[in-house]
């Protein structure tokens, strides 16, 4: 490894960013217009609409503001408005993303209605505009970077080249100190002893286990065990692999051959215990375990894909890596690094690992990866259970 710093921004937490987005947030799905409005207005700001945030309760409530105040507080974002249809839950999230010491106002609808508020929002999120475009990147180490992993649409290829070469590049960035993360809990069905056996303290194993059995207690309770028309997907088939096992076990390649997680973490939850890889509980589909991450601080993603995957997000930069040949010459405008001359024994998996650092530089440099340039900004609630 021979570049060991990058140029992020560093926020008034210590958390270093590589994007310096102006966030509109709606707190609720009946502020995504307003939300939208505000974006439309003043150039240089972005706006996350979606589909949840009103009679959640319990566990599912806490997981949306959990998801919706680590958005906004996550380092790639300089400053974010909130806006909400009433003004108790709006104050919530503002005073959760306040903590970062970053700028942060929230505007509630109601009594005001979508043009007063629409124009309240606007004139302070144009500040913000101001504020952030005066900002400076500086020199970083590459240890401030927090990155975190997940694959789609995987084939055969996967677990014998891309996965191999997010797992090189865990296991050199977590030697440097970095903070990593990786989830998937269904796709880890028929690798879990694997996983189990790969945790850095007997607690942290017995958390994987208590929270992967949790997942599959759940599957159970639904009556049935039977899962073949989400796992395997029907891509993961076409591709070769035929069962949870086969997809499994080339999952895990992801973590590379001898880094150990430090602990495992609730979906959308900040890792606490400072620098190493850490496993999350989420959904294996693509947007909402990146939607997780990204809430949970991570600043840069990385996607292997076998089969094609078209994936992005608004705030963290997601980088697709392939190794099938056909998924290269058919979907070329979303591969950031092409790793199929391992296949052909013209690359080795330390080349590819290095390869793909120097990318994550780049990418965390300013240069902007294939599902940016593209417009990609997929942004997924997960939701626990029905609304009251």
């Amino acid at each position: 490894m021979e570049r060991t710093t990058f140029m992020g921004y560093r926020r008034d937490n210590g958390r270093v960013g590589v994007r310096n987005h102006v966030l509109i947030l709606p707190l609720d799905d009946i502020s995504n217009a307003a939300c939208e409005a505000v974006s439309n207005n003043i150039k240089g700001t972005i706006a996350i609409p979606h589909s949840y945030g009103r009679l959640q309760f319990g566990a599912d409530l806490e997981l949306h503001f959990r998801t919706i105040i680590g958005t906004g507080a996550n380092p790639n974002v300089a400053a974010v408005v909130v806006i909400g249809i009433e003004p108790g839950w709006t104050q919530k999230v503002v005073e959760g993303i306040a903590q970062t010491g970053k700028p942060v106002a929230g505007f509630s609808i109601e009594q005001n209605g979508d043009i007063n508020t629409v124009a309240a929002a606007s004139r302070k999120a144009k500040e913000f505009v101001h504020y952030a475009t005066g900002l400076s990147r500086e020199e970083c180490p590459l240890s401030d970077l927090w990155v975190a992993v997940k694959c789609g649409e995987s084939d055969t290829t996967s677990g014998l080249s891309a996965n191999p070469t997010v797992g090189n590049f865990i296991d050199k960035m977590d030697a440097i100190g970095a903070t990593t993360c990786f989830g998937e809990t269904s796709e880890i069905t028929g690798a879990e002893h694997i996983v189990k056996g790969r945790a850095a303290s007997p607690e942290a194993a017995d958390k994987f286990m208590s929270t992967w059995s949790s997942y599959n207690d759940f599957i159970l309770a639904e009556k049935t065990n039977d899962l073949s028309d989400s796992q395997p997907t029907k891509g993961n088939i076409e591709g070769g692999l035929t069962t949870i096992e086969e997809k499994a076990l080339g999952n895990v390649q992801k973590i590379g051959k001898k880094t150990q997680y430090v602990d495992v973490l609730e979906p959308a939850e900040a890792p606490a215990k400072g620098p190493g890889l850490y496993f999350m509980d989420t959904s294996s589909a693509a947007a909402e375990c990146n939607t997780l991450q990204a809430a949970a601080g991570y600043a840069v993603h990385l996607f292997p894909t076998g089969q094609g995957n078209v994936i992005g997000n608004p705030i963290m930069p997601v980088l697709k890596i392939t190794g099938n040949p056909r998924t290269v010459r058919t979907m070329s405008e979303h591969i950031d690094h092409d790793v199929s001359a391992i296949l052909r024994h013209e690359m080795t998996l330390d080349q590819a690992g290095d390869l793909l650092i120097d990318m994550v530089i780049d990418t965390a440099n300013g240069r902007h990866t294939c599902a940016e340039v593209l417009g990609h900004v997929e942004f997924s609630l997960t939701k626990l259970y029905r609304s009251a």
